[in-house]
């Protein structure tokens, strides 16, 4: 089965493909030559992933999913949330996310946050959602070079090392990304058997 995952991002690409079943052909964007930057309009990380699975889907005829991840911080009011990738401006830098997130928690005793991943998949004419969700808490300074975007600076609960310290595969386990592509990998082996 050929099944188009609507990023850009590599890093997230080859995640989900140590996730994947081998009967499962993973293209990504590049790959069906598609280099447009998908608007993300959505209020809600579930409209956004819809957002780009239909853009593949209407634009290239290819089954095909995406999604959307935030990061929601409990002391503000979930926030940076939809926005996560852009909470420091449109240059969507991590460094920059990072420290902005930490200069707004600065004195908070609540650090407790939660990523949440929203999984689109359009797949023979057919729309599905899953999710994923890890708890956690913000750090007061980063930690680890692994990972990418918020990773140097959240620990998930359950672990005293940050999702950039912990081991890709011991992330790619726990993640809010692997448990709603676990869904979805469980959902399509039933599909395809």
């Amino acid at each position: 089965m050929k099944l188009v995952f609507a990023t850009h991002n590599d890093h997230k690409l080859k995640e989900v493909q140590q996730l994947l079943p081998e009967n499962i052909q993973l293209l990504s964007l590049k790959d069906i030559e598609c280099f447009d930057e998908i608007p993300e309009t959505g209020n809600t990380l579930e409209e956004n992933a819809k957002i780009k699975a239909d853009y593949v889907t209407q634009t290239y005829g290819l089954d095909c999913f995406s999604d959307d991840t935030g990061l929601l911080v409990d002391a503000l009011n979930g926030a940076p949330g939809v926005y996560s990738a852009r909470y420091a401006g449109e240059q969507k830098k991590a460094s920059d996310n990072m420290a902005k997130l930490l200069t707004e928690l600065e004195g908070s005793d609540n650090r407790s946050a939660h990523f949440k991943t929203v999984v689109h998949l359009n797949l023979q004419g057919e729309s599905f959602t899953f999710d994923g969700i890890v708890e956690g808490h913000i750090t007061t300074e980063l930690h680890g070079e692994g990972g990418f975007g918020y990773d140097p600076i959240f620990k998930p609960d359950g672990h005293d090392k940050t999702f950039g310290e912990l081991p890709p595969e011991t992330k790619n386990a726990i993640s809010h990304r692997a448990r709603a592509i676990q869904k979805l990998v469980a959902f399509l082996k039933k599909k395809t058997t």
